[in-house]
């Protein structure tokens, strides 16, 4: 039996004082985070929430987000975190599609989550003291096999909405120990980033790993690369991450404002998209630390190779307890360096998407290797490198942008016909949101209308910020639509 307010509690027991946020409205030690975590999962209990029940989390980094994460995992729930730019359809879907018993939001997040709740008939509460005040007498522990469900996380793939994959109470912690291992995380670390925490990466590589080694977090929310400069200096941080776009932001920061070398700064890390070779260069000359690379999936609990001292362009080899083969189209295992499907096994890999039988069972082989839809070659030596992907998903700055959902909102303009949606190389966020669209005849629809229209019902991330116009999409014998045939050109 286990829980994920496990290493809190070993941390609280054994250096109860020691920080485990740091915070500009105060710190929280360890002992005080075991006790507000245990307090807020009492909380739920007196609102209704039992074990085995989703719960909706919409928080931005903030202490206010971890205490609610130990919270639910302590009450035997399963937490739902979602994107705080989301909007009310968007909460709406994952309030219906996960079965949410309630939605917690951060007071600061404006109408949508409370429109969305009473929409559904959802209870609504917000993510306040009160909830972990000392009068609310702490709850015990609901003790959970590894196996049981601790989260569900929606992720966008090629087809369909954006489905649910559960991530387990053995997933996380095993995700987790590991990510401490590969870091050579100790209690003498202090861990910082401006990552989303209810991204894969922030919420495990990140606040998951730094609780497990005992070591302090500090979040930044919302990021700038000047205060995330100011947050590593000034709580001499030893470890960092953040995805490539951060990196490049801070690189924007002028010489005379971001300071010299970081020598404190033993492990700077790198994910949820590739790392291009300039930025990793230009950090490591400019602040004296290596910018370090990573590749793992919402499916696979952000792990899956880490190249720490491994060849330039190549995202590692294999994290501990894991497996990593590229297949060909058959699902047999190829040769070096030639190109295939990557596929991962170990303890991190998800047990399955929230009640899509089909799609599990298409994602995941008997044995439990995933299939990751990303194109990728193993060399001579053992090192991954990411090629391609073979999903059509588009990566803004690190976030997840599935072509069909835009499409879908698009489609619904009384003045489009037909849309594509698609990705386009962007100098900062790696790539942008691009559509063509072709207009109703006689329609005088503007890039303008077409960018608000997707405004008023999508996420920021998600609007296609480049719009152009066709009179026609190019389509193939069965009459879907050829986006490898759509000329670019035009965005630039």
């Amino acid at each position: 039996m286990a829980n994920l307010i496990a290493p809190v509690e070993r941390w609280a027991a054994e250096t109860p004082e020691a920080i485990a946020l740091r915070d500009a409205r105060g710190d929280l030690t360890y002992a005080a985070l075991q006790e507000s975590a245990r307090r807020f999962a009492a909380s739920l209990q007196r609102l209704g929430v039992a074990p085995g029940d989703r719960v909706v989390l919409l928080a931005p980094a903030v202490p206010e987000f971890v205490i609610a994460y130990l919270g639910i995992q302590a009450a035997g729930a399963v937490l739902v975190p979602m994107n705080t730019m989301a909007s009310a359809d968007e909460i709406r879907y994952v309030l219906d599609d996960a079965g949410a018993t309630a939605l917690v939001a951060h007071p600061d997040l404006g109408p949508a989550p409370a429109q969305a709740a009473a929409d559904l008939a959802v209870p609504f509460h917000l993510v306040r003291e009160h909830l972990w005040a000392d009068d609310v007498p702490p709850a015990d522990v609901v003790q959970r096999s590894t196996d049981d469900t601790a989260a569900i996380l929606y992720t966008s793939g090629t087809t369909g909405r954006p489905k649910g994959a559960q991530i387990t109470v053995g997933n996380v912690l095993a995700s987790a120990e590991i990510s401490v291992e590969i870091s050579a995380g100790t209690p003498d670390d202090r861990i910082g980033t401006a990552l989303p925490l209810f991204h894969i990466f922030g919420q495990i590589s990140v606040m998951m790993s730094a609780l497990t080694a005992g070591g302090s977090l500090s979040l930044l929310s919302p990021f700038q690369p000047a205060a995330m400069l100011e947050m590593i200096r000034r709580d001499r941080l030893t470890v960092i991450a953040g995805v490539p776009t951060m990196w490049n932001a801070v690189l924007g920061v002028s010489e005379e404002a971001a300071g010299g070398r970081l020598d404190h700064v033993r492990l700077a890390v790198s994910g949820g998209a590739a790392l291009p070779e300039p930025i990793a260069r230009s950090f490591e000359r400019r602040f004296g630390c290596e910018l370090i690379e990573g590749y793992g999936l919402t499916e696979t609990t952000s792990l899956g190779t880490f190249n720490r001292g491994g060849k330039p362009g190549s995202v590692g080899r294999p994290v501990p307890r894991t497996r990593v083969e590229v297949r060909d189209v058959d699902g047999l295992p190829v040769g070096p360096d030639e190109v295939g499907e990557v596929y991962i096994q170990g303890p991190s890999v998800m047990k399955g998407y929230w009640g899509r039988p089909d799609e599990t069972a298409a994602a995941l082989s008997a044995d439990g290797w995933l299939r990751t839809g990303d194109l990728g070659r193993i060399d001579q030596d053992g090192e991954l490198f990411i090629v391609d992907r073979v999903k059509d998903l588009i990566i803004r700055g690190g976030y997840n942008v599935y072509p069909a959902e835009v499409e879908e909102v698009l489609y619904g303009h009384p003045d489009i016909v037909a849309a594509a949606v698609i990705g386009v190389p962007h100098e900062h966020y790696g790539e942008e949101v691009a559509a063509v669209v072709v207009r109703r005849p006689g329609a005088t629809l503007t890039e303008g209308e077409v960018t608000a229209w997707a405004r008023e019902r999508l996420s920021a991330y998600k609007i296609p910020r480049l719009v152009t116009f066709a009179d026609a999409l190019p389509l193939g014998p069965s009459g879907k639509i050829l986006k490898r045939a759509i000329d670019t050109t035009c965005f630039r």
